[in-house]
């Protein structure tokens, strides 16, 4: 079972290549939780004996997106009885402490982490100052490198090699237990101050960021309304053509100003004359 959340594009295609692989139809994230209110505040799934669970998405300033958070605070498990279970995150550069805070998060419900594994894609964080996209050819460099990476981290999972920040494969004073856990190291991608990022920036980030709203829409819109189409939180609105963001929902995902196709939305000042981008394969 795969469960996905994607803003740009990266992590859907990582979910249907995961899925292509494993014969597993992915899951949207966002379209689940979309569902929650009629579904009386939860999700119920059934796991088979044999059924490996995958969750792929974005690093959100070094930890899990919102969504994702609040979708495993909603799920209801049928037949989980230690099945393996990854987490397969994108992400620009990368991921600090993401697969740690996963996994306290899955232990509430009683579900273990089993690895946890990470792939470079193009950057599209770009509602703050100092971040913007990858030029071309770093972005060019980044995805042709993805499915390489993807490849291994297929061949580690059928390998039983479990990859994460905190994740010790074997005994490393055997050498075949020293060469995977090298494996497994090169597979997540901790970066530098991971305590740092992924304790107080992405504390600030969820706490403070998140309750900013400041996109807009310029006078060169065309009333098309993919916007308000590709919103994961429905946050977006069409009123007499014209599209709105409701306050308090909005999850920062960059759906909405990456896709626009007449770069009309704007976040402030701070997306002036910046790049654009969403995954090559997205329709």
């Amino acid at each position: 079972m795969i469960f996905y959340f994607t803003g740009t594009g990266n992590s859907l295609w990582v979910a249907k290549r995961l899925g292509e692989v494993f014969d597993e139809s992915p899951v949207s994230i966002a379209g689940q939780l979309q569902n929650l209110e009629s579904s009386g505040g939860k999700l119920p799934f059934t796991l088979n004996p044999d059924e490996k669970m995958f969750f792929v998405f974005p690093v959100h300033s070094w930890g899990v997106p919102k969504l994702v958070m609040q979708f495993i605070k909603h799920m209801q498990w049928k037949g989980y009885n230690s099945q393996p279970v990854y987490m397969v995150c994108t992400c620009g550069d990368e991921c600090g402490y993401t697969d740690r805070i996963l996994r306290k998060r899955l232990a509430r419900k009683g579900i273990t982490l089993t690895g946890a594994y990470s792939i470079v894609m193009p950057n599209n964080y770009i509602l703050m100052k100092g971040f913007n996209t990858d030029s071309k050819e770093v972005e060019q460099q980044k995805l042709a490198a993805a499915p390489g990476r993807l490849q291994a981290i297929v061949e580690a999972i059928n390998n039983h090699i479990a990859a994460g920040s905190c994740i010790v494969t074997g005994d490393v004073a055997d050498a075949t237990a020293e060469s995977s856990a090298k494996k497994a190291t090169a597979l997540y991608a901790v970066g530098t101050h991971p305590v740092l990022k992924s304790y107080i920036v992405y504390w600030l980030f969820v706490t403070f960021a998140l309750k900013q709203n400041k996109f807009e829409a310029t006078k060169i819109c065309i009333s098309c309304g993919l916007c308000e189409k590709i919103c994961p939180t429905k946050t977006i609105v069409m009123e007499e053509g014209h599209p709105e963001w409701e306050r308090g929902s909005c999850v920062q995902c960059t759906a909405c100003i990456h896709r626009c196709p007449v770069r009309a939305i704007e976040y402030g000042v701070e997306t002036w004359k910046k790049g654009r981008y969403h995954h090559p394969d997205l329709k």
